[in-house]
């Protein structure tokens, strides 16, 4: 669903929680109130990194993917949590569906922010009190705190977010953006990360006032278009809308995880594959997609890290032949050294039913190869009735599972049910 506002300027709110973990904990338990609290994977393996923390714990220097002793070195009275995700989940859902009752034009992007496009929410110069409205809403409702960006897209909506944390409100204007926008540094502009930072030093772009005035041209010799994508954001254009269903659009699915230590055992290595598989299938299943490529990412003890990808000729789904091809790029591009993370991704992604009607009966036997299919539905069919697989797709649509640490897009919907 994407909204067109005849004339009419639009207003475009960026809802990002605070410390959204560690406050979800505060809101469970009041006694951690105050205190300086981490988030922490299992602190006696290596992925016992900071996930997040309180502001607390922040001005302590404990800051999110820092070592759990260093932390603990900085801030001896740190509290340690380890994650509870179906408490996040919960509370996630209870505030979008907190947005969703302002305005139906609310896509999440995240488990803790979103966009809420409020153009038809009452005239311009009442948003600020909407947005203290809704602020002061997941406050008393939730007892979670969340900062909120103003402006008349989505860009200048996300950089305003982050210019007042916690409890702020920002309102970020076109007009204004010479004043509050460009002197920040390059490396603050969202959508410019480290390496695109280093290339754009190079060019002698220092603040996001540099690249606003940078020649498009030159940009994009250096950065392709993207180049010029972030040169109009940072003159604040941004057509992009806010689109509810944009948290539907997926082109892979993927999961990895560190190894408790860096290893060369076989057994480990498989060991760790089999899970990546499987999480993989599951969400593939939830999503009722499947794929044509796969891709295994190899990181090593030195953290230099490879990606080495397959098309296949064939859609898959099941972790079988997920793992069957991963270990096929293992055998192929492992040098044998040490690792330390292992990822495994299906891309190449299409939803089930846009296969099913994209192909006619003859593409559909070609693809399938496979006489024991045929046989297989047949007798499904007159077991069930012809509408079996339609019945096994809601099944599994309805299937609730527990979240893992890569929560991306799977549950982002839960707040419309």
């Amino acid at each position: 669903m994407v909204v067109e506002h005849q004339n009419k300027r639009r207003v475009i709110f960026h809802i990002d929680m605070n410390c959204f973990y560690a406050s979800v904990e505060m809101a469970y338990d009041s006694d951690l109130k105050g205190k300086a609290l981490a988030i922490a994977g299992n602190p006696e393996e290596r992925k016992g990194i900071i996930v997040t923390s309180s502001y607390e714990a922040r001005a302590k220097g404990v800051k999110t993917t820092m070592p759990l002793w260093q932390a603990r070195r900085l801030c001896p009275e740190l509290v340690v949590l380890r994650p509870n995700f179906d408490r996040y989940r919960s509370a996630s859902k209870a505030m979008f569906k907190i947005l969703s009752e302002i305005t139906p034009i609310v896509q999440p992007v995240s488990i803790d922010e979103g966009y809420m496009d409020v153009t038809d929410c009452g005239p311009p110069e009442k948003a600020i009190e909407l947005a203290e409205n809704i602020q002061n809403r997941i406050l008393h409702e939730l007892d979670l705190p969340c900062s909120i960006g103003i402006a008349p897209n989505k860009f200048l909506a996300k950089m305003a977010s982050d210019m007042k944390k916690p409890m702020g409100i920002t309102v970020l204007r076109k007009r204004e953006l010479s004043t509050t926008l460009w002197p920040l540094p390059i490396e603050e502009m969202y959508g410019v990360g480290n390496k695109t930072a280093e290339k754009l030093k190079k060019m002698e772009i220092h603040t996001i006032g540099d690249l606003a005035k940078k020649d498009v041209y030159e940009l994009k010799q250096v950065l392709g278009i993207n180049g010029e994508r972030l040169n109009n954001r940072a003159n604040g254009n941004d057509k992009r809308s806010v689109d509810p269903d944009a948290i539907y659009d997926f082109k892979s699915i993927g999961s990895s995880q560190t190894l408790p230590h860096d290893t060369i055992e076989e057994e480990e290595i498989k060991k760790l594959m089999v899970i990546l598989a499987t999480n993989v299938e599951r969400r593939l299943k939830r999503k009722q997609a499947v794929g044509q490529s796969i891709q295994l990412m190899i990181r090593y003890a030195d953290r230099k890290t490879i990606t080495r990808s397959k098309k296949l000729q064939m859609f898959i789904e099941d972790k079988e032949d997920i793992l069957y091809f991963a270990k096929e790029l293992l055998e192929l591009h492992w040098n044998e050294d040490p690792i330390r993370l292992l990822g495994i991704t299906v891309q190449d992604i299409q939803e089930k039913q846009r296969i099913a009607k994209q192909l006619d009966l003859f593409t559909y036997e070609k693809e399938a190869q496979n006489e024991k299919l045929y046989t297989a539905i047949d007798q499904l069919s007159q077991k069930y009735g012809k509408d079996v697989f339609k019945r096994w797709e809601n099944s599994i649509r309805k299937e609730k599972e527990n979240p893992t640490t890569s929560f991306q897009k799977d549950f982002l919907d839960d707040y419309k049910h």
